[in-house]
């Protein structure tokens, strides 16, 4: 009777009991679909897979010009001030128009050369065209999520999270029976418009509260603010997609396409447990650290944070590496190539959820400087470790760079918050 109430009057334990109960049911039917897609399409599939997967993060960024964090930040601000929001969406309307057309315009005319860009081939011009067109649709979502986190509607987040999810999963099943990799792709590629139609099925009404249709305008009123979260916004998105293409085609040409297979699978383990703390990160950790102002205050919240969701993390990812042998067996049967990974993706993982909640003091307080240098540093340290760590370590050499690169990350992320309050105080 205890535990109840003890979670009850938590709000993280509350989010992360509720997380935790869609993202096992999400763990279950995603173990299912890798194991579908390793036996059907192979290393190399999944490989290709994975680079579309980089392309469609980078078009949630794109399609809304990187406004989704500032969108979270002003709607738990100013959920009550309806002038406010009126000024946030009409400047986030214009921004989205923008995006989507200037994404889709590249996606469609370019798709030629992405094909052969991203795989070598002409076969995947159709899944650029296609994600053309499916622009406008990522865009919309994308706001409305922004929406939802915002006001830090975590139940129905949980209830849109799976549904959205089950209904993805059931297509790209069907995709991948109908036409095997090509229907794969073009499942993923689709995967917005299911997403958005739950959104409006479940949350379409109280939309409506927080976004005043009505008075929308094509103003920029709200342009400078939501500029740096643009800013910030492409480099954690772009950067990173960008460089997580490079490596998988570093692994390919230094090593072979098989390994970049294992190297993906890898990181599809690591989304689908990290997604645990991505509603946490954007439901509580943001809106929170924006209505903090003091040192002791973040103090506690992050001792606060990493109380509740630390040892549950640890206890997750023990669990993972014990299991992995397990997992190899059952879900990648072809792939034994992927037993070493494990041990410095899940470190690396675990040490990157501390510094996760850190920076996103940086989003919270839009301290654009302290973001974009320690984001550039992570991220360059990520390519160059990896260049570096391949050629003596192999495909392992990755995943030990991913390791090292975040240790670094999160000492230089201390230190940037620290200098950041000591100024905060040394001008009262």
């Amino acid at each position: 009777m205890k535990l109840p109430k003890f979670i009850s009057n938590n709000i993280v334990l509350k989010i992360t009991s509720l997380n935790a109960v869609v993202i096992t049911i999400r763990l279950i039917i995603s173990a299912f679909m890798q194991w579908l897609l390793a036996t059907m399409v192979g290393a190399a599939g999944i490989a290709n897979i994975g680079t579309i997967r980089n392309v469609m993060s980078m078009l949630t960024s794109t399609s809304t010009l990187g406004t989704f964090n500032g969108i979270v930040k002003y709607v738990a601000e100013f959920k009550k001030d309806q002038p406010e929001l009126s000024k946030l969406f009409s400047t986030v309307t214009v921004f989205s128009i923008i995006g989507s057309f200037c994404s889709a315009v590249i996606l469609f005319f370019g798709a030629s050369y992405l094909s052969n860009y991203l795989f070598n081939s002409t076969d995947f011009i159709y899944i650029f065209q296609i994600l053309a067109v499916i622009v406008p649709f990522i865009a919309i979502n994308r706001v409305v999520s922004g929406v939802v986190n915002g006001i830090s509607d975590y139940k129905r987040y949980a209830k849109i999270e799976l549904i959205s999810y089950t209904l993805a999963i059931a297509a790209l099943v069907f995709g991948l029976y109908y036409s095997e990799l090509k229907g794969a792709l073009i499942a993923i590629a689709i995967a917005p418009v299911i997403q958005l139609i739950v959104l409006a099925m479940v949350f379409g009404k109280t939309l409506k509260a927080y976004v005043p249709f009505s008075s929308l305008s094509l103003n920029l009123s709200y342009k400078n603010k939501l500029l740096a979260f643009t800013l910030m916004s492409f480099i954690s998105t772009i950067l990173l997609n960008y460089i997580e293409l490079d490596v998988r085609t570093l692994i390919s040409d230094e090593i072979n396409i098989d390994e970049a297979g294992y190297w993906t699978a890898i990181t599809f383990i690591s989304r689908n447990y990290m997604v645990f703390a991505t509603g946490l990160f954007t439901l509580y950790v943001l809106p929170k650290f924006a209505s903090i102002h003091t040192k002791h205050d973040f103090k506690n919240e992050v001792i606060n944070i990493y109380k509740t969701i630390l040892p549950i993390f640890a206890l997750g990812m023990i669990l993972v590496f014990l299991l992995r042998n397990y997992i190899i067996k059952f879900i990648y049967p072809e792939f034994t190539g992927m037993e070493p990974l494990f041990k410095w993706q899940l470190l690396g993982d675990f040490i990157r959820l501390g510094a996760l909640v850190l920076s996103h003091q940086f989003l919270a307080k839009r301290l654009v400087k302290s973001f974009i240098i320690t984001e550039v540093i992570s991220l360059g340290l990520f390519f160059i470790l990896s260049k570096l760590f391949i050629q003596h370590y192999g495909t392992e050499g990755v995943v030990i760079a991913h390791f090292v690169r975040y240790i670094l990350y999160f000492i230089i992320v201390v230190f940037v918050i620290r200098a950041y309050y000591n100024t905060v105080i040394s001008k009262k």
